[in-house]
């Protein structure tokens, strides 16, 4: 007795099979190149200078010189890619050590050439985050923390805030007269401040 022939599938079904398989190649296809553009992505590790050696590498707009100290692995000048933020300075210097206070500094702003970067400790005040050079008085507007600045003459809290706020969207005030871009800070306020103050 032969036994019955096969039943042929039917063709929608084929071609419900041919689509589903033509889908997942598509993906697989679009994960690997995905993966790739990723690895593409992860630039070679920037390169860095101990303090107190000179740095050997010529200068250029494609590159940032960057002096990274405070809670990190390996304070130091780096050498960083000129369109670098400041995790990527943060990373040429090892990371951060556990006791960083990254709440304290803007991860996601654009460094610039000649910056130095003070990543701060927890809770600290004095060696972790300096918010004045021992020979001077005044408040550095480019190193105060919170807590510094709120010590100024009518200067409270939200203040405060508003000029932390705009030096990490602005980057570094580059004279005192900059304050005048803060909200809330006018020139009979920045003409109390002045004497107080420095870049």
């Amino acid at each position: 007795m032969t036994p019955p022939a096969p039943t042929p599938v039917p063709r929608q079904r084929r071609l419900r099979l041919g689509v589903g398989a033509a889908v997942a190649l598509a993906l697989v296809v679009l994960s690997a190149a995905v993966g790739l553009g990723i690895l593409r992505g992860q630039g070679a590790p920037a390169e860095s200078f101990p303090v107190g050696d000179r740095a050997t590498a010529a200068p250029s707009s494609d590159v940032l010189y960057v002096h990274v100290l405070g809670a990190v692995e390996r304070p130091g000048l780096y050498v960083v890619s000129g369109d670098a933020r400041l995790v990527d300075a943060v990373a040429a210097a090892g990371g951060t050590t556990v006791d960083a206070d990254l709440a304290a500094i803007n991860l996601a702003r654009r460094v610039e050439d000649g910056e130095q970067i003070l990543v701060p400790v927890v809770g600290g005040s004095g060696a972790g985050s300096p918010a004045a050079a021992p020979t001077d008085a005044r408040i550095d507007l480019n190193a105060a923390d919170q807590a510094a600045l709120e010590t100024l003459p009518r200067i409270g809290p939200a203040l405060a805030a508003r000029i932390i706020a705009w030096r990490e969207e602005n980057g570094r005030f580059q004279s005192v007269d900059d304050l005048l871009g803060v909200p809330g800070i006018g020139e009979k306020l920045l003409a109390g401040l002045r004497d107080g103050v420095r870049v």
